[in-house]
């Protein structure tokens, strides 16, 4: 399966404002600059490498919006702390910015989203989800960075902001495997692989059990099966469930025929 895993750094907008504080209204005329994507940090799971893109000299960000947009494409399920509320829409801005057109159709895991609604952490901070659940923090940055890279075209700085960038994408991952322990399955192993619907929705295995039958309202049977392997649950339709018990009941007449065939040979 093609799950990656992304992060990206923003700049913000530089406008005209005629006094700072809270609650202050600035209009969008005010801005003589608007916010652009400095890089964007991506990891497919199925490999080791954080591969990174940034915005060129001039701070152009059209070339790297091209590129992650066929990047993905390519994904079957793209991972993201905030990345519905805040990564992802910014590649789609900055792509309509720049006339390229993007896939309607993502699908997205967001950490901080399933967090928020499923658990009930005392914050849904990447930082502070991965140092909770044993995979280390973030790198500490100060907003001097941003200035330096946004305002001085610092290279010494948007090289530490992509490193940091790096390591949020890697901290990221380990959150999310943590957290899809006890996640429903979005994209199922098993039928991905060309195996039956009734195998592990998480990691394919056929070895499998039925933990529960439930129906709904209308009168739908499904039912919520365990992994062995894994150890994770996925539910199933009625239909594949039975598909489940006629591989089971042709399991057991083969191992019953394969010990008269043994008990014959040793008489």
């Amino acid at each position: 399966m093609n799950r990656v895993f992304i992060d990206a750094e923003t700049s913000p907008n530089i406008g005209l404002f005629w006094k700072a504080g809270w609650k202050i209204n600035i209009d969008a005329d005010n801005i003589i600059k608007e916010r652009a994507i400095i890089c964007i940090c991506w990891k497919w799971q199925h490999e080791k490498t954080v591969k990174f893109l940034k915005w060129d000299a001039k701070q152009n960000d059209k070339k790297m919006i091209q590129a992650i947009v066929k990047v993905l494409n390519q994904a079957d399920e793209i991972v993201a702390q905030n990345g519905d509320a805040f990564d992802l829409p910014w590649v789609r801005t900055r792509a309509a910015y720049h006339g390229i057109a993007t896939n309607p159709h993502w699908k997205t895991i967001d950490t901080l989203l399933f967090a928020r609604k499923k658990m009930l952490f005392n914050s849904n901070k990447l930082d502070y989800l991965g140092k909770f659940l044993g995979c280390g923090g973030k790198i500490k940055t100060e907003f001097g960075l941003w200035k330096d890279v946004v305002l001085k075209n610092d290279k010494k700085a948007l090289a530490r902001m992509v490193e940091y960038c790096k390591r949020d994408v890697l901290l990221l991952e380990k959150v999310y495997l943590k957290l899809s322990e006890h996640m429903a399955v979005q994209t199922h192993a098993g039928v991905y692989l060309d195996q039956a619907k009734w195998t592990c929705g998480h990691c394919a295995s056929s070895k499998v059990k039925v933990n529960m039958t439930r129906v709904s309202a209308r009168g739908v049977v499904t039912r919520q099966m365990q992994c062995k392997k894994c150890g994770r649950y996925y539910a199933v339709s009625d239909k594949a469930y039975r598909d489940y018990l006629k591989v089971k009941e042709d399991e057991k007449k083969h191992k019953a025929k394969m010990a008269k065939l043994n008990k014959f040979h040793k008489d």
